[in-house]
């Protein structure tokens, strides 16, 4: 069911500061920012590989990144996976036993179709199903 890492997600407190450190002392190469109103979001997009790094940057300081950074500090958020059919992955986990936190797909960043499954069933981790067309 899944195919590759899609990407993974940090949480940081301020983006253009964050940015320095991927750019100048990673090399790696900005490919666009995005606002995502529905999740409270700003996110850089840094691909490396097959597979890329979004940083995450709450825009409300009751968004979800804020709260996560509040609780737990900068640093990864998310693993996601991606998926050919999230609708299809979204009952299979469920099948399995698996606490969804989103029973149905959602608007993701770069316009993927989300999921993430509870940390509770996946031992601490949170993971997010992607699909991108």
């Amino acid at each position: 069911m899944v195919k590759k890492v899609d990407h993974i997600g940090i949480a940081v407190k301020n983006l253009e500061e964050t940015l320095k450190f991927y750019k100048e002392v990673l090399g790696l190469e900005l490919n666009g920012i995005e606002i995502v109103e529905e999740q409270k979001v700003k996110v850089a997009f840094l691909p490396i590989g097959d597979t890329e790094i979004e940083l995450l940057e709450s825009t409300d300081k009751e968004g979800p990144i804020a709260k996560y950074i509040e609780k737990k500090g900068e640093g990864i958020q998310h693993i996601a996976y991606r998926v050919d059919d999230i609708e299809k992955a979204i009952e299979e986990m469920k099948s399995k036993g698996i606490r969804m936190i989103d029973e149905k797909p959602r608007y993701g960043a770069g316009g993927a179709k989300i999921a993430f499954l509870h940390p509770k069933s996946t031992y601490g981790v949170l993971i997010e199903l992607c699909q991108r067309d």
